[in-house]
Formats: C-alpha cells, sequence, structure tokens
C-alpha cells in the first residue's frame, strides 16, 4: 500500500498531463489530516472533487491549487489509500500581532492601512508571498524618495497554537542627495534660468531652508513638467524632453540627474476658432481670450481659456464639457492657428440637493444659503456661491460639494454638501499680562449659531478690574425669507476707568438698540438701527479734555455731582465680505463701515464712524502663506450748538484708544494717544499745564497692519485646519482734533498731531479649541513715546481676526 502513495505522489509532481485509463479511480472516501482552524467542512467546500466522482492526475493538480487558493494552507500533499483520497495539509499561522520598528518616513497608521489594503491583519492567515510582495513595495516607495540603501524585512516569530507575530524592520537610510542637474540641448534660457524652476536643487546655500537637495522620484517629475510649461509659456510649442537620466553614485548617497531637450522654434498666436457646439456663443467665447493676434503663445493663457469655457458652459447647465485645443502649425512664418473644439454634452439638471455632517446645524441653515435651486438646470458657479457662503457663516471648519450623478439618468445630478462643524460658540476668557500691567481677566459666553438655528444668541457677564457688564443680544439673519435680519440688544454697564489705564472717571450706563439688516447683493449688505443710552458720570478728574466738555455744556468744574446724559441715536452700517471663508480665511477681502449719529435733541449731539478693511493674498497655490493686511479709521466729534451756545464736543467717554490685542499689539491696552493735561497752579489768563502718564484718548484714530500667516510647525493634518501661525507688525495713532490749551504747555506733546505714530513687531497664534478661539501673541513695540506702557505677552480667548 505504501508503495501505490508514493506513486501517486510522485505522479502528482510530473507535469505531464497524459494518463491511462487505469491511473482513473473512484473515490469512496476522502480523509484530513492536519486541520486545526479551518474545518473539515469548510475544507471540502473549496475542493472541486466529491465523494464518488472519478478522478485522475488532473482532477488532483486542480484540488491542489483550489485548496491552495483558499489562502488557509502554505502545504498540501495528496495520497491515494486504496479508493481513499488523503490530503494532508500544514495550516498557514494565524497572524497574532503586527508590529514596526525603524520606521521614521512612514507612520505606524499609514503602514496598517495599507497592510490591511493588502489583506495583511491581524486574525487573518498570514501568507508569506503576500509578505514579500509588501516587503518589495516598501523598498520601492524608499527609493522613490532617494533613499536607496533601505531595507524592508518582515520577521515571522512562530507562536504556539499555529499562531504567529509579525515584526517589520525598516532600515531607512539617509536620502540620497542630488550632485548636479545637467541639461543638455538648451539654447534659449540658460542653466541658471531653467534650475531656478526646479524644486530639487543641487547647489543649496546654507540660508535656503526651503530648498531640496534631497532626490525624489515625484519632485523630479513635478520639476519635469514645470520645464515643459517655462518653454510652453514661452511660444516654444514642439518643446520635447528627449531622455532623462538619472545616475546614481557607487555607495548609493548621490543622484546626477542628466536631462536632454529640443527646444524648437518660437511661435506666435496666428487666431483663434471655435470649433464643435459653438452655435450662438462664439461673440460670448471670444471676450474669454486674454491674448491678441500675433501675441507669443502662452501654453497657461490657452489653458485659462479651456477653463473658462468650460465654466461658462458650467453656469448654462452643462456640467461636463469638453473643451480641447488643437494647434495648426505655420512652420514658414512659425505661427500657429489655435482651433478651440467645444462638446457641451447634455445640459443637466439637478434632483437633490443634500447636506451631510452637520449634527447640530438644522438643514434649513445651510440650504437657506444656497443659490443653487433643486429641479433647474445646474449652474457651477451657483454651486460654488453657495459652498462660499456656507464657509461665510463661521459655522463650519471645513465645506466641501460634490457633483454625483444620479443611477440610471444621464441629465441629473444630485448636490452633496460635506460640512464639519466648528464650534460656533465661544467663552470669552482672556488673560493678559503686561511688563506693568500685571495679570488681568475678562470673560463671557456667545453662541453664534444658537441650537442650530443660524441665530446669534449672546448673555454676556464680563467682569474685570476695570468693567462690570452684562448684556443680552439676540439677531436672527434670516427674520424674512428675502435675508431681511433683525436683532436687538440690552445693556447694563459700571466703567472704572482708572482700572483700564484711563484718565479717572467713572461710568455707569445701560442702554437698549434694536437693528434691522438686508442684503444688496451677494457681497454687500446694509444695517440699520436705533438706540438709547443713559450715561451717569462720576469722579471725574479735573484734567483738561474732560474740562472741554464740561464747560460746553454748563457743567460746574468744581462740582462732585454726577452728570446724567440721555441720547438717542441712529446707526447706519454697511459690509462687503468676499472672503473665502469665514473660519481662518486665506483670500478675499472684508470690509465695514458704520455711522452713528444722536438724534437732535439728546443731551450730546455728536456723530462717530468708522472703517475697517481686511485684505488676505494668498502667496502661495496651495494658499497655506498669506499676507494679511489690516486697516481702520476713525473720527468723531459734536454737532451744533449746546444751551449755552457752545459748539458740542464728543463726549470724552466715547473717545478712541489704541493698545492692546485688537489694534496695537505690544503695548498696554487703552495706553496710546494722547495724555490727560493737568492745571497747575493759577489758572489766569496764561495757565500751566502739567502732563501726566494717564490715557485720555482721542477723536481721531488710524491703525495698520500686516501680518504674514505661514503654516504652523509641526502641526499634523488632522489640525492645520484648526491653528494658524502669523509673524506681524502693527502701527497707528491716536489724536485729538480739539486740543488747542491756552498758556504755558511747554514738555507737553501736541496731542492734535497724527504723526506721534506707534509701532510693534511680533508672533501670533490661534487655535480654534473646543473652548472657543485661543490667541496668544507676543510683540515688542519698536517705536514709541515716553508715558507708554508696554505688554509683551497676551493670551486671550473668544476673539480672533
Amino acid at each position: 500500500m505504501a508503495i501505490k502513495k508514493l506513486l501517486v505522489a510522485s505522479l502528482l509532481l510530473t507535469s505531464s498531463v497524459a494518463h491511462s485509463a487505469e491511473d482513473n479511480f473512484v473515490v469512496d472516501n476522502i480523509r484530513f489530516e492536519g486541520l486545526q482552524r479551518v474545518t473539515l467542512g469548510a475544507a471540502l467546500l473549496k475542493m472541486p472533487v466529491r465523494v464518488g466522482d472519478t478522478v485522475n492526475q488532473q482532477d488532483i493538480s486542480e484540488l491542489i491549487k483550489s485548496l491552495y487558493a483558499s489562502g488557509n494552507f502554505e502545504d498540501i500533499k495528496v495520497y491515494r489509500d486504496g479508493n481513499t483520497l488523503q490530503i494532508d495539509v500544514t495550516e498557514r499561522p494565524t497572524i497574532a500581532n503586527i508590529t514596526f520598528a525603524g520606521n521614521k518616513a512612514i507612520k505606524a497608521e499609514q503602514l496598517k492601512e495599507n497592510l490591511e489594503a493588502s489583506g495583511l491583519r491581524v486574525g487573518e492567515a498570514l501568507d508569506r508571498t503576500t509578505l514579500r510582495k509588501i516587503e518589495k513595495g516598501l523598498e520601492d516607495f524608499y527609493y522613490s524618495v532617494g533613499k536607496y540603501n533601505a531595507t524592508v524585512e518582515a520577521v515571522v516569530t512562530p507562536l504556539p497554537r499555529n499562531r504567529a507575530d509579525v515584526k517589520f524592520v525598516f532600515t531607512e537610510g539617509v536620502s540620497a542627495k542630488i550632485k548636479q542637474i545637467n541639461i543638455l540641448g538648451n539654447h534659449v534660457f540658460s542653466d541658471d534660468e531653467l534650475r531656478s524652476k526646479f524644486i530639487l536643487k543641487d547647489d543649496v546655500p546654507w540660508w535656503n531652508f526651503m530648498a531640496n537637495e534631497k532626490y525624489q522620484k515625484q519632485v523630479l517629475q513635478g520639476d519635469l513638467e514645470a520645464l515643459r510649461s517655462q518653454y510652453l509659456n514661452n511660444g516654444y510649442l514642439k518643446y520635447r524632453l528627449d531622455e532623462t537620466q538619472v545616475s546614481i553614485s557607487p555607495d548609493k548617497k548621490g543622484v546626477y540627474i542628466t536631462l536632454k531637450i529640443h527646444e524648437g522654434h518660437q511661435y506666435k498666436v496666428k487666431n483663434v476658432q471655435f470649433r464643435g457646439d459653438v452655435e450662438g456663443r462664439v461673440a460670448e467665447f471670444d471676450k474669454l481670450v486674454t491674448f491678441k493676434p500675433n501675441s507669443v503663445y502662452n501654453g497657461a493663457e490657452v489653458t485659462a481659456l479651456e477653463e473658462a469655457i468650460k465654466r461658462k458652459l458650467g453656469e448654462a447647465g452643462y456640467a461636463y464639457p469638453q473643451v480641447t485645443t488643437y494647434p495648426e502649425f505655420d512652420d514658414k512664418n512659425n505661427e500657429v492657428s489655435l482651433i478651440v473644439n467645444v462638446e457641451q454634452g447634455k445640459r443637466i439638471y439637478v434632483r437633490n440637493i443634500e447636506f451631510r455632517g452637520n449634527t447640530n446645524t438644522k438643514d434649513e441653515v445651510l440650504r437657506r444659503e444656497m443659490r443653487q435651486m433643486e429641479g433647474t438646470w445646474l449652474n457651477a458657479k451657483a454651486i460654488e456661491t453657495g459652498k462660499t457662503r456656507l464657509n461665510r457663516t463661521g459655522f463650519f471648519e471645513n465645506v466641501d460639494v460634490q457633483t454625483v450623478r444620479v443611477p440610471g439618468s444621464d441629465d441629473q445630478v444630485d448636490i452633496k454638501y460635506n460640512v464639519k462643524e466648528a464650534n460656533s460658540g465661544s467663552v470669552n476668557f482672556g488673560v493678559g499680562y503686561g511688563t506693568e500691567s500685571g495679570i488681568s481677566f475678562q470673560a463671557g459666553l456667545t453662541q453664534d449659531n444658537f441650537l442650530g438655528t443660524g441665530n446669534r444668541f449672546g448673555i454676556n457677564a464680563q467682569t474685570n478690574d476695570y468693567s462690570k457688564n452684562i448684556s443680552l443680544e439676540y439677531n436672527d439673519p434670516y427674520f424674512t425669507i428675502n435675508n431681511v435680519s433683525l436683532g436687538g440688544r440690552v445693556y447694563y454697564n459700571e466703567f472704572e476707568a482708572s482700572d483700564a489705564n484711563i484718565s479717572d472717571y467713572t461710568n455707569q450706563s445701560y442702554g437698549t438698540s434694536l437693528t434691522w439688516g438686508f442684503p444688496y447683493n451677494e457681497l454687500n449688505y446694509f444695517n440699520f438701527s436705533l438706540g438709547y443710552d443713559h450715561n451717569k458720570i462720576s469722579n471725574v478728574s479735573d484734567y483738561y479734555q474732560v474740562n472741554q466738555f464740561k464747560k460746553a455744556h454748563g457743567f460746574n468744574l468744581n462740582s462732585d455731582s454726577a452728570i446724567k446724559l440721555d441720547d438717542f441715536s441712529w446707526t447706519i452700517g454697511w459690509t462687503r465680505n468676499n472672503l473665502n471663508r469665514g473660519y481662518f480665511p486665506t483670500s478675499g477681502n472684508r470690509q465695514d463701515f458704520s455711522f452713528k449719529m444722536t438724534i437732535p435733541g439728546s443731551d450730546s449731539q455728536y456723530f462717530k464712524a468708522n472703517y475697517n478693511v481686511r485684505q488676505y493674498i494668498p502667496l502661495t497655490e496651495k494658499q497655506d502663506y498669506s499676507l494679511l493686511l489690516r486697516g481702520r479709521l476713525g473720527y468723531g466729534n459734536g454737532y451744533g450748538k449746546t444751551d449755552n451756545g457752545s459748539d458740542q464736543l464728543m463726549p470724552f467717554y466715547e473717545n478712541f484708544y489704541a493698545g492692546g490685542f485688537s489694534t496695537i499689539r505690544g503695548f498696554r491696552s487703552n495706553t496710546v494717544g494722547p495724555k490727560a493735561i493737568y492745571p497747575s497752579g493759577s489758572q489766569g489768563n496764561n495757565p500751566s499745564w502739567v502732563n501726566s502718564d494717564d490715557a485720555a484718548g482721542g477723536n481721531a484714530i488710524a491703525l495698520a497692519s500686516m501680518e504674514l500667516i505661514v503654516p504652523t510647525p509641526f502641526a499634523s493634518d488632522e489640525l492645520k485646519n484648526q491653528i494658524r501661525t502669523s509673524f506681524f507688525v502693527d502701527a497707528g495713532s491716536v489724536w485729538d482734533t480739539e486740543y488747542h490749551p491756552a498758556g504755558n504747555t511747554k514738555n507737553i506733546p501736541d496731542y492734535s498731531d497724527p504723526g506721534m505714530i506707534r509701532a510693534s513687531a511680533g508672533a501670533a497664534l490661534q487655535w480654534m479649541s473646543p473652548m472657543g478661539p485661543l490667541v496668544f501673541s507676543i510683540a515688542k513695540p519698536i517705536k514709541k513715546y515716553e508715558g507708554d506702557d508696554e505688554e509683551f505677552f497676551t493670551f486671550t480667548i473668544g476673539q480672533t481676526f
């Protein structure tokens, strides 16, 4: 019997498929040896042979292939014992654990994802063939980034009960550096000019931290495309790259790159013709052409033309147009005619608009920002406008939009907006530290997306060294379906000026206001409000600026009684906003203007105007580097006459102040600008005045700031949209146009001079935390005057810019 077993086993190892009739036999029984984890039933299901079948050598070969294909066995032997088919198997071990050692360039999380995609995971059978493929794939990755000494070895450690640990051991080595980049065949542009377009460098100055001298295959491909663009954008349409050679030094630490190119001739544009589905649209497309006949061909401009045509068709419902430009060469005159072929495709209609990710915000809040309507043809511009409007609400950290075809329909799509909600509520808690001010605190609570309705609700109870304030505010931005807003505010405030670095007075005030707003178009918004304010001023210091106000209103300069003022006012405001998002914008512009004026007959008749502007300028294509320019202008004054015939003045408690986080960082809050001057001795015909360090503020302000926004070092991909790092320069001035004291003002600056500019420089870090926005900044004055107080570090919660 043993001879028969060996005979069959040896026959199975031959490659011949020829067999005689006596090789065939009927299977009466099937017996397995070696099964542990795999059940007998599962093994039999994988076999093409059943009891009662007549089998031969070819059938046995198919049987072995089928069992191997199940992935459960690493060794299979088949024997014949009479009419019994005996199958001895060695099961593959089960993976008990997967670990990594020495991997720095690839994170463990990324490795696990790739292994699972390859079918290698804990609890599955171990396939050594798959291990070899994974090792080879990982080594190929290291080679692509220039690490030619890298090795990856999968170490398998057997464990009891047919289990195994798998450990991937990485030896990454160092990246090969580019020793030389040679370009052959260039005559129009110099080597240095062409290499300046490359990210890869072969000669990096010590100070150029942004340059890359480590070889990477993917980066080289990008550089080759940049080289091609350089020629196409300058008219060399027949440029071609004939050869690319990448040589590695014997020690595998150096790379030599040689590029052989053919430049060809420079071509000029003879004309532009439109063909295809262009009936009735040629004039419209002609307006999109940015280059003129006889101008040098520019590949970037041609691509921009194609994209502009696609956008124009996309606004008319053609979601998937094909626009291709074909050149027709006139080699005799080195001219090219551009044939722009347009295929509109079918007009597409929008079936449904869906929102995902808005767990707190109601669908209607998102839907009211849409400009694309369901049931109408698709408008690419309207879809993008909807995304922009969602970003500007400030309710969302990120907004993505997808256009998905409806299955079974060739003219319908669904629009899907995927949002990631931001923390639209904030606890306004601030901590500041100054070299002279010490530590200060403030607190409050605001919800911009109240209960997911998109309405703003705030109940703020703030207290610090100089102020006690409680306010209640509410605003519904869609009070009517036409986006007319309605809001109101009620407040009570106690303010101690001396504790806010301002000349001493105490103000107890309360008031209310009602505000309406309406949009003019997608970018411009107007609002109008009516308000009432009651101010009770007491404990006023006897200084020049406040005495001017007392005189104008006929108050007794020597009286300690409180000054009570009731004012009714109206305010008109304008906002223009085309920022790309409300949450950490990187491009666009926002402008705000407000004009407040008390109604004639109020105790104080004055007006006050403010203008603010922010401009974000992206510096890179990814917009990870941006330049922020900020400016603010403010002016106020009185109008009309008081009861005693004097000119009205803007109340001193409405003055502008500068210094601190929101104006000029690096200076203590409110300390920049005019100081209070006090009488010294007799106040006769030639009074004398002495200066102080107490801030008095002014009725005019001008502020400017330039801020470079950069990627936050060491921030993960998950945090890069929540953290912002910047370096800034702030400058500004506050002055008093009504400052003209008579008498001796020796050694006192002219506080009516707007040229007394302060400036500072520093760095800031903003983080959208679960508590709300946190802002850290350090700053140092670079231009200051006597009496200014410095504040090196500030920490604020609840306010960003």
